[in-house]
């Protein structure tokens, strides 16, 4: 089975997108048309990967379903399907924060802290363009999630 050595850094998310960080003008407003332009792209780019790599998931293991007379080969096969499921169980997921962030992208709050409302910042949009928190709430939000956890 192939290995998934394809981990998606934020390089990674702009260099598919076939974007080039964004190059921020002085005095240029926060999130107007050319930055949402730019973030639609990034985000629908990954989307399609994301979807690529599902069907290919899907190809991939209705073609290398065998039944092996060997148990242990037989379990080894099981083992990597209900991984690469899992993989995919997590992309899904994925695809529904990209999808929920394009519809924020679409009604202009793209960009903006759902805690704070204040701007979360390009470089950390091009970092995690689904980040929906500033730094400053995520960092409180996961103080709180480590103390919940003790």
């Amino acid at each position: 089975m192939k290995k998934n050595n394809n981990f998606l850094s934020s390089l990674n998310i702009l260099s598919f997108a076939g974007v080039s960080p964004y190059k921020l003008k002085p005095n240029e407003k926060y999130m107007n048309k050319k930055q949402l332009l730019h973030f639609q792209k990034i985000l629908e780019s990954w989307k399609n990967k994301i979807n690529k790599k599902i069907d290919n998931t899907v190809i991939y293991t209705k073609d290398e379903t065998s039944n092996f007379p060997d148990p242990v080969d037989r379990a080894t096969q099981e083992e990597e399907f209900n991984l690469e499921l899992r993989n995919r169980d997590r992309e899904r997921k994925l695809i529904k924060k990209i999808e929920m962030t394009l519809k924020k992208l679409d009604n202009k709050n793209f960009g903006y802290c759902d805690c704070c409302a204040i701007e979360i910042g390009l470089k950390r949009l091009e970092a995690q363009p689904i980040a929906n928190l500033c730094i400053d709430c995520k960092t409180l939000a996961e103080i709180r999630a480590k103390q919940i956890a003790r």
